[in-house]
């Protein structure tokens, strides 16, 4: 079974910077578009960065230009890069990869576990 397991969130400065990881375990794995989500409290799950696979990206508008989504194909791991972080950017992060696996030949949709960001001064 694969599993996707987030990791580098934490407490930030406003204007400072983390970097987000979402690793996929298992092997044999291809993996297709990739795709960070926020859900702040009491709102809904929002899309902030999406790469498709043959690379092409999409941002939400308030994260142009001051996040950068990236993957490495041969770690099976995606990335999220925030600098200049703002208030606004606090919510719990969420990774989705869209992949296959010898024992699913078929694209699926994988979920990390999430995980927090504060930014706080």
């Amino acid at each position: 079974q694969v599993q996707l397991v987030e990791s580098g969130g934490g407490l930030v400065q406003p204007g400072g910077s983390l970097r987000l990881s979402c690793a996929a375990s298992g092997s044999n794995i291809r993996i297709n578009a990739v795709t960070w989500y926020r859900q702040a409290p009491g709102k809904e799950r929002d899309l902030v960065a999406s790469m498709s696979g043959g690379g092409s990206t999409n941002y939400a508008e308030p994260v142009k230009g001051r996040f950068t989504i990236s993957r490495d194909n041969a770690k099976n791991t995606m990335f999220l890069q925030m600098d200049s972080l703002k208030y606004e950017d606090a919510g719990v992060y969420y990774c989705n990869m869209f992949l296959r696996n010898r024992s699913s030949p078929a694209y699926v949709s994988y979920w990390g576990q999430g995980i927090q960001v504060t930014v706080s001064s």
